[in-house]
């Protein structure tokens, strides 16, 4: 391992200002849909994870500000399809609650239906998770247990598979949670006073049946709350969180927590472009049994998201933390944070091989994939702030012609430094290539005298991304190449990451070594 010392690596985004506030977004990363439950003096968090793998993250935190990611429910997608990137699909918006003894996250796939998994710890082993039930546009589930012992089941449609969408129906459940007692009833349709209605949560409070439920589009939407007096409605509605005049577009799709301390707060996201659909936290004031979210600025009613508030009332002051990012590679797995494109195999990496050090084993790209766009061994984490730096370095002396190995951002276009053997084997060269789902260019190359080299990409305020290599260590001697413009994927942020891939489907493979992979503060680079 390099004796190189990172130097201030502060975290790039902290929401915590150590003074009795915070600042929102609570996390500027990627983490989608995003539901939450108090059990006690803790807090769980859950999000949408589509085609990457390990999927549906559990996230964890004792005051609502300061989140630690624990664990992931799907460790591997045992459907078909997925040893290869499945771009939008998979896990789409999940619900965790706490019931019987148990932690349980639904979510629904869009492509065969409504999925289920249980855990007595949710940092250990989750259920296999189980098909509740089958079908085409099933998206958006979340359970509810009555205090009479009665099971529900709410959910959305997804008009790209279903033909259907704007409409929300509510079906009985088997208690354990299993499947769903016949075709239940069309509750609430919101075509039109709220369109695009979906991602529905179910509570109960104070005598009234509650769906929290968004609408209005992922990145123009409003908070909508459904309330009725009986389960089955009929369900009266309210806009209770919009943008109005603060600068948080489409505010909405969340979850609803009430502390010990009686204090109500609403987990929501922001639909920010490059860097996802990034967590804000809204304090929640309870009128005449409705919520109202954020603050009533204009007098009318309806919550705006704040920026600055006073942490939740939990009773004591935790510790600053977020999820991690940083990697030395100096544990028996991967770090948390870390997620491929499909389901990884065994021959992929190593952590053993050589100690304190990355391989990445160069992988030949499938026949379906026209370029890095379709690979699925690019090992990559979310965005975790506005502007953030993300360096690596890498042992390249093992890369044989026709492979390449580096740093990649990735979105619908993508940009990389990779560095590559040369054919005779006598060298290796270094190329900036970008590139999307039906090309990749290669922009700009240069020579290299080491088989040692320092990557980096700064990310500046916009996702504008600007690349930079050194060849001795020296953090002084950073080389600048071309910018890119990073983007969003499909239904997810950009991510940054490294890859190792191979032109060649030869049985012998050359590798990498990465030392360390480091994220931190924008002003903190070099």
């Amino acid at each position: 391992m390099s004796n190189h010392v990172s130097q201030g690596h502060r975290k790039a985004w902290i929401s915590d200002q150590g003074d009795g506030i915070f600042i929102n977004p609570i996390l500027h990363a990627d983490y989608s849909d995003p539901d939450v439950i108090r059990v006690g003096e803790d807090f769980y968090m859950t999000a949408s994870s589509f085609g990457h793998i390990p999927g549906l993250p559990i996230l964890h935190s004792k005051d609502l500000i300061n989140w630690k990611l624990i664990n992931h429910v799907i460790k591997h997608m045992d459907l078909p399809g997925y040893d290869q990137p499945q771009h939008g699909n998979g896990v789409w918006a999940p619900a965790i609650r706490y019931h019987d003894h148990k932690f349980w996250v639904f979510y629904g796939d869009p492509d065969t239906g409504i999925w289920m998994s249980t855990a007595s710890d949710p940092a250990g082993e989750w259920t296999p998770p189980h098909l509740v039930q089958e079908g085409k546009g099933l998206i958006d589930p979340c359970p509810f247990w009555d205090e009479d012992g009665g099971a529900y089941l709410v959910h959305a449609y997804a008009r790209s598979r279903a033909g259907i969408k704007h409409i929300l129906r509510l079906c009985p459940m088997s208690p354990d949670g299993t499947k769903l007692l016949g075709e239940g009833q069309i509750i609430y349709n919101g075509t039109v006073h709220h369109p695009t209605l979906e991602g529905p949560k179910m509570y109960k409070r104070n005598g009234y049946y509650y769906i929290f439920a968004p609408a209005g589009g992922v990145a123009t939407g409003w908070q909508t709350v459904l309330r009725s007096k009986a389960v089955n409605g009929p369900y009266e509605d309210k806009i209770v969180l919009h943008q109005g005049t603060s600068p948080v577009n489409g505010p909405h799709q969340g979850g609803w927590v009430e502390l010990a301390s009686g204090e109500s707060w609403f987990i929501h996201f922001q639909d920010k472009g490059a860097y996802g659909r990034i967590v804000h936290l809204q304090p929640v004031e309870w009128i005449d049994d409705w919520p109202l979210m954020g603050q009533n600025r204009n007098e009318d009613g309806i919550g705006e998201p704040v920026l600055r508030y006073t942490k939740p009332d939990v009773g004591k002051v935790c510790p600053i933390e977020v999820p991690a990012d940083s990697d030395e590679f100096d544990k028996p797995e991967l770090g948390l944070q870390w997620q491929w494109q499909a389901n990884p195999k065994s021959d992929w990496y190593s952590l053993t091989d050589r100690a304190s050090h990355l391989r990445l084993f160069a992988q030949p790209q499938p026949e379906s994939a026209e370029n890095m766009y379709g690979s699925p061994n690019l090992l990559m984490q979310k965005f975790p702030a506005p502007s953030f730096h993300a360096s690596a370095k890498l042992d390249c002396r093992a890369i044989e012609p026709g492979e390449r190995a580096g740093l990649i951002v990735f979105g619908y276009h993508f940009a990389y430094l990779g560095v590559q053997a040369r054919q005779d084997g006598t060298g290796l060269i270094l190329l900036y290539v970008e590139g999307n789902a039906d090309e990749e260019q290669i922009k700009w190359r240069t020579e290299l005298h080491s088989d040692e080299i320092v990557l980096s990409v700064n990310v500046d305020e916009g996702a504008h991304c600007r690349f930079a290599y050194s060849q001795d260590d020296n953090e002084a001697n950073w080389i600048d190449v071309p910018g890119f413009q990073a983007v969003k994927g499909h239904w997810v942020g950009a991510k940054v990451g490294l890859f190792a891939v191979s032109q060649s489907s030869k049985d012998r493979r050359g590798y990498v070594d990465a030392d360390w992979f480091r994220v931190g503060n924008y002003l903190d680079r070099f």
